[in-house]
């Protein structure tokens, strides 16, 4: 089993930004937690961090030819206004998750809206970190249901 975990803009400034909203764990504390995930699963949890718009879609793109069974994806503020993104995620046939670190349904108006979750199987927010792991879980179950994940 092949997970890709991909983060957009900021997201390699965990513990840096907004730690009130974001937290105090930084992107390699985020990458442990999800090394030590695929450790306990058995599963290969690849990541993937970009600033740029293009790269996000060619890795989503990409998966689709290396085997990746399915996606977790943040797309940080793309989220709001990503078509292209949100293409490239209906394009790939495989569970998708789309995960924020804090509650956007309670932030400002603009990040109320995503453009990509309708491209994705779930959306989970507002679970800190913790919603990776969760997400994770999701495309285990949907993948191998058989095994109960």
């Amino acid at each position: 089993m092949k997970i890709l975990v991909i983060n957009g803009p900021n997201l390699n400034f965990l513990g840096i930004r907004e730690k009130a909203v974001y937290g105090t764990q930084d992107y390699a504390w985020l990458l442990s937690l999800l090394k030590k995930k695929g450790e306990e699963t058995g599963c290969q949890i690849d990541t993937f961090q970009s600033n740029h718009e293009g790269a996000i879609i060619d890795r989503i793109q990409e998966a689709y030819f290396d085997g990746t069974d399915g996606i977790v994806i943040n797309p940080g503020a793309y989220t709001h206004y990503s078509y292209a993104i949100r293409d490239a995620l209906a394009s790939v046939q495989m569970p998708k998750v789309e995960i924020h670190i804090s509650d956007i349904t309670a932030r400002e108006e603009f990040r109320k809206v995503s453009v990509t979750a309708p491209a994705c199987d779930r959306q989970i927010y507002g679970h800190g970190l913790d919603g990776y792991l969760e997400a994770v879980d999701f495309i285990l179950a949907a993948v191998c249901p058989e095994d109960g994940q």
